[in-house]
């Protein structure tokens, strides 16, 4: 693999792609239902699989894939998000146990949130009307602290890890 060569091994592998497509069920065509499948699910059995076939040989290493609230539950619109998001957590959970017995830590992520960043702050203000600065403290999840997590599933003991993890801010109503 390239990266190997170039850089140096892959300890971690992250796989963090998805549309997060919005379309109610009478406006989703088959098109965007399997763009959104062909993101989020295919994109990461392939990623997870290439990272897999460099990791096995060497007995260690990680592969961490991002879900999303609607990895548990699909929501009014998401009907083309949510399969995609569902699916991907049944390809993590495959490749856990396949993996997990090769000594190569597979976990599913789930960030039930808003990730704090400019893009997301710009979305709430043409959703909401809210700015910047009137978001709720501590209601939307930094990525230092996703990253935090992240880290931490990695490096966690064998005898207790976490395959499949939520992160939602205190506030968060679920």
């Amino acid at each position: 693999m390239r990266v190997e060569d170039e850089v140096g091994p892959i300890e971690v592998c992250l796989f963090n792609a998805g549309s997060n497509v919005n379309t109610p069920l009478l406006e989703t065509d088959e098109n965007l239902f399997f763009e959104a499948w062909e993101l989020a699910c295919y994109g990461g059995f392939l990623v997870g699989r290439e990272a897999a076939r460099v990791m096995v040989p060497r007995g260690r290493d990680t592969i961490l894939f991002t879900g999303a609230t609607v990895s548990l539950r699909g929501g009014k619109g998401s009907v083309a998000f949510a399969s995609a998001k569902f699916r991907l957590r049944a390809v993590a959970h495959s490749m856990a146990r396949e993996l997990g017995l090769q000594n190569i830590r597979v976990a599913h992520l789930i960030i039930d949130a808003a990730v704090d960043s400019d893009a997301v702050r710009t979305r709430f203000k043409a959703m909401h009307g809210i700015e910047a600065q009137d978001i709720p403290p501590d209601s939307l999840v930094r990525t230092g602290t996703i990253a935090n997590v992240y880290w931490f599933v990695h490096q966690q003991p064998k005898d207790g890890c976490a395959h499949e993890l939520d992160l939602r801010p205190a506030v968060e109503k679920w």
